[in-house]
């Protein structure tokens, strides 16, 4: 578990220190896709430093992934929001309200219980067969993003989010089928579509409509399929007698994650507010 949350506090604080970095670049004429504004960003500490607090947060969550269900990883995913929320208030001078800071309280809640209840992860289902059908199912949610993408203003930036969301479940469950690194297996190129998928479909989310409803389909996403999965088809399990204490927890994990939806992305920066060190 510790791994789980050491995970979800690199990707909170790495959302911060990304959103710095980027808003530090020059921003150049601003009329359309800056495409060198990548190179710039580089260029800033801060977003290099994200960058690698995603790196250390992608390789904690794959040693949690091999040792905890589901889940319980994708819950504490969720609470990066969270983590997010925290760092903002202080190096974004962004002020959280009292809803705000109770929904923060409300995951940690969340997490204590699936920390209680959680077993160990399971290894049943683990065949071929189910390997083919995630790479379908990867494909499956860029076709679904396509078609999100056509979709009327209000709800695109939902669908869009949620099949992100379906993307990077794709990939945690990918993560669970790979013993090892293996061109052979079709889970190996299930977390490249998906992966790529997500990160796209969200980006598009995010520009396409409200932060706050395109994350909130993303924590849907990510949590409740791969939850389902590793329940079902893996063979996560709970502690003895404590199935009811893990569900709820992650009910409660995932509420206090959508009432922080907004800090899906880094609220911007004031004009003239001053950053924290």
């Amino acid at each position: 578990m510790i791994c789980a949350l050491g995970s979800a506090v690199c990707f909170g604080a790495a959302s911060v220190f990304q959103a710095l970095g980027a808003r530090a670049a020059e921003p150049g004429t601003g009329g359309g896709v800056d495409v060198a504004l990548l190179w710039r960003a580089l260029r800033q500490w801060r977003y290099v430093a994200g960058l690698g607090m995603d790196g250390l947060g992608f390789v904690l969550q794959i040693v949690a992934l091999r040792t905890l269900p589901i889940y319980a990883v994708g819950a504490s995913l969720a609470a990066s929001l969270a983590v997010t929320a925290v760092i903002a208030s202080r190096m974004l001078k962004v002020r959280l309200s009292r809803t705000e800071w109770a929904a923060v309280a409300v995951v940690c809640l969340g997490l204590a219980m699936l920390a209680l209840a959680s077993g160990r992860e399971g290894h049943e289902g683990a065949d071929a067969a189910l390997s083919w059908g995630l790479l379908a199912a990867s494909f499956g949610v860029l076709a679904a993003g396509a078609a999100a993408g056509r979709l009327p203003d209000r709800p695109r930036a939902l669908a869009l989010g949620l099949a992100g969301g379906l993307g990077f479940g794709v990939v945690e469950i990918a993560v669970r089928l790979l013993d090892s690194f293996d061109l052979t297996d079709p889970a190996f190129y299930a977390l490249l579509v998906g992966g790529g998928s997500a990160f796209l479909l969200y980006t598009s989310a995010l520009n396409r409509g409200a932060v706050t409803t395109a994350t909130a389909g993303l924590v849907l996403g990510e949590t409740i399929g791969p939850a389902v999965v590793g329940v079902t088809w893996l063979g996560d399990t709970t502690r003895p007698g404590l199935g009811w204490l893990a569900l709820l927890g992650f009910a409660v994990a995932v509420a206090g994650s959508l009432t922080l939806a907004r800090f899906g992305e880094a609220p911007a920066v004031e004009a003239g507010a001053e950053v924290g060190r």
